[in-house]
């Protein structure tokens, strides 16, 4: 069991001091995304399933090298030169059709900032300095 994904939260100025980290507010949905196997799924940070919206972020993880990991995450559009939250949300649509036909005209990427799981091993104990090395030899490992 995985606990609830850390917010963002709204301060006056950055606290000083070591220990802290930062990362930017990204204009996207909170997704876990998991592959087991050939089994690859979405899931919003309110637990509903969002595969099915996303094939294209479905096939790019199939791609990866590692077969069994856990990412932390924000699926995003990049517009030119910003992300598009009005794209995204216009990707919550019942038509596969449809789905299919935004999927390739504004194609989403998953922004990964977190690994939880690695080869069916748990790294959510782990301190998130420890988790993020262990995401950037993740990524360069494992990168499509």
């Amino acid at each position: 069991m995985i606990a609830a994904p850390m917010e963002a939260l709204l301060a006056a100025e950055l606290p000083d001091g070591d220990g802290w980290q930062f990362e930017p507010k990204w204009d996207g949905f909170r997704c876990l995304a998991r592959r087991d196997g050939a089994e690859v799924t979405l899931t919003s940070k309110s637990g509903k399933p969002l595969a099915r919206y996303f094939p294209e972020v479905v096939e790019m993880l199939h791609r990866v090298k590692a077969k069994r990991f856990l990412l932390d995450g924000e699926l995003i559009i990049p517009l030119g030169d910003a992300l598009s939250f009005e794209a995204l949300q216009m990707r919550l649509h019942p038509a596969e059709s449809r789905v299919r036909k935004l999927a390739a005209q504004t194609p989403a990427e998953l922004m990964a900032f977190d690994l939880l799981e690695q080869d069916g091993k748990s790294l959510a104990d782990l301190p998130l300095s420890e988790r993020r090395e262990q995401l950037e030899k993740f990524m360069k490992k494992n990168a499509v």
